[in-house]
């Protein structure tokens, strides 16, 4: 299992450790598209977070975690769905001078613009049921700041998150608060006790720099921070790269376009390229492919005569 999301709880049950280890996942994720190194990185930082946060869901269904911006990143959006399969990308603006120095205000807020957005969306939503939505401004410099202004300021809750991503991995760690939660005594005493827990593995974990993230396995950094510490230990979970584009997808498409549609791009190219909107995957389809994609409907009519075919 090479990458996981592992968690852990104190002892008394009042603060949450968890941390998130991608290489495979984050190298699909860069597979199809090379981003500048700012980009590389702000986008890595995102798929830890949204990896750590789906760890939590209650609900079967998808967290997204978007960032829109109004300077040379346009979107970059992460989707991870509670079994912990996710997909990731990113929008560039190509009217735009992507500075290689360029940090997440100069990217993505540039004229203050900039807009945070979670989305939980059910798989299965009971009649009149939509996603949650949660918009806040993009403030902090970099993402772990943004997401924990928007734990406190949405979801009330004390969070802390620690991010790291190269071209090689992407990882982080996240501590969360869990005010109430076990121990024994008066309501003075439980707050007091769980102050103090707060406070100590703040202060464990700020000596984190993101060179020991990237170059450090999972066990020895929980090791390394919390080894005075009783943790619980739950089961490591898997964590995977899933994008549902498909050749069959493309292919039903390009029928719903139709054979006149389809025959003019290649007549105009020679065969027709489409590129997945979400991943960047390629699918290409010569004329003998595109030939057999109407066989015994030669003349179906499009719905849609209309663009340059991507997939979503």
């Amino acid at each position: 299992m090479t990458d996981t999301l592992k968690k852990y709880l104190f002892e008394d049950r009042q603060v949450k450790v968890q941390i998130a280890e991608l290489r495979d996942t984050w190298r699909h994720a860069q597979s199809h598209v090379q981003y500048p190194p700012p980009v590389r990185k702000l986008l890595g930082e995102l798929v830890a977070a949204a990896t750590l946060l789906a760890g939590n869901l209650k609900l079967d269904g998808s967290l997204v975690l978007q960032m829109h911006g109004d300077g040379p990143i346009s979107l970059l959006v992460v989707e991870c769905r509670g079994d912990l399969s996710l997909r990731a990308t990113v929008k560039l603006r190509e009217d735009h001078e992507l500075p290689e120095d360029g940090t997440l205000q100069s990217l993505l807020n540039t004229h203050g613009k900039g807009r945070f957005i979670v989305v939980l969306d059910p798989r299965d939503k009971l009649p009149g049921q939509t996603a949650y939505q949660g918009v806040v401004p993009l403030e902090g410099e970099t993402v772990a700041e943004v997401l924990e202004h928007y734990m406190l300021a949405s979801e009330q809750l004390d969070t802390r998150l620690w991010l790291a991503a190269d071209d090689a991995k992407a990882t982080g760690v996240l501590l969360q608060r869990l005010p109430g939660e076990g121990g024994h005594g008066t309501d003075t005493q439980l707050a007091s006790n769980d102050l103090d827990a707060w406070d100590r593995a703040c202060h464990l974990a700020g000596t984190l720099k993101a060179e020991e993230l990237l170059s450090t396995d999972s066990d020895t950094i929980i090791r390394r921070l919390f080894w005075e510490e009783s943790l619980l230990a739950f089961e490591p979970l898997p964590v995977r790269w899933h994008c549902p584009c498909s050749k069959q997808k493309v292919a039903d498409m390009l029928r719903m376009l139709g054979a006149k549609e389809v025959e003019s791009i290649l007549e105009e190219r020679g065969k027709v390229d489409v590129t997945c909107d979400f991943c960047g995957k390629p699918y290409s389809f010569d004329p003998v492919d595109c030939a057999e994609l109407f066989l015994g409907d030669p003349l179906k009519p499009a719905e849609d005569g209309s663009g340059t075919p991507t997939l979503h």
